[in-house]
């Protein structure tokens, strides 16, 4: 499973008043590992900046003199994100600046159907903290995130942060089943396991410390608290 987790930084928040991208960032998750294949890139707005926007980012128009126009650069952000699920913290506003540059640039084409899904982060942290402060910052410090280096805005920093939020939000418990398939008969309706001991050779077993029992308490009840669907190793 390829995911693209992606961030913008614009010139202003209405597309209706002609803002634009000015940066984009992403970074590539497969089967829920960063693999350290990113894309990031600054952008040529041909416009000035919202002075709102430059407190948030810090990006000024002179540092964007020089780089490439969105249509420059279109190609390659398409070829980074097609096919995959792309996770977006407040995905309308991303994805509607992202359709508007698509169609200024007579691409003929929108992020749906580019990607296999947009999946709005946002909405997921709405509904696993009701009531709460959903931002970026706020799920930071929820999850136990660092992100002092997070002083300003910046595409690329935020969609790495988010893949971190992202990754720690849904991370849930996997499934202790067997796969019965190699472990029955086809025809069998049974689900009844049979092991051979004689396949698996006797194991040294260590048992933990005082320490490391405390420290595991610890991190069942903290899982107890985050995780949606409780903590399936909990005695109660």
């Amino acid at each position: 499973m390829r995911q693209i987790v992606l961030d913008t930084e614009t010139t202003g928040l209405e597309i209706s008043e002609n803002h634009r991208i000015i940066e984009i960032g992403g970074v590539e998750i497969v089967d829920r590992k960063l693999t350290g294949n990113h894309y990031h890139q600054y952008i040529q707005p041909d416009r000035a900046i919202d002075a709102g926007a430059l407190e948030v980012h810090g990006i000024s128009a002179e540092f964007l003199q020089d780089k490439p126009r969105f249509a420059e650069v279109a190609d390659a952000f398409l070829e980074f994100v097609e096919g995959a699920e792309v996770i977006i913290h407040n995905a309308a506003f991303d994805v509607s600046f992202l359709d508007y540059e698509f169609r200024l640039c007579n691409a003929n084409t929108r992020m749906e159907l580019i990607c296999d899904a947009v999946t709005d982060s946002l909405m997921l942290a709405r509904k696993q903290f009701p009531g709460q402060r959903n931002s970026l910052d706020a799920l930071c410090k929820r999850l136990d995130i660092d992100n002092s280096r997070r002083q300003l805005h910046g595409a690329l920093l935020d969609a790495e942060i988010l893949a971190e939020v992202y990754l720690r939000m849904t991370g849930g418990q996997s499934s202790l089943g067997f796969d019965l398939d190699i472990a029955q008969d086809n025809n069998s309706d049974s689900t009844e396991l049979t092991i051979d001991p004689q396949q698996y050779p006797p194991q040294m077993v260590l048992q933990a410390n005082e320490a490391e029992q405390k420290a595991h308490a610890a991190w069942l009840e903290k899982l107890q608290k985050e995780s949606a669907n409780g903590c399936v190793w909990s005695a109660g």
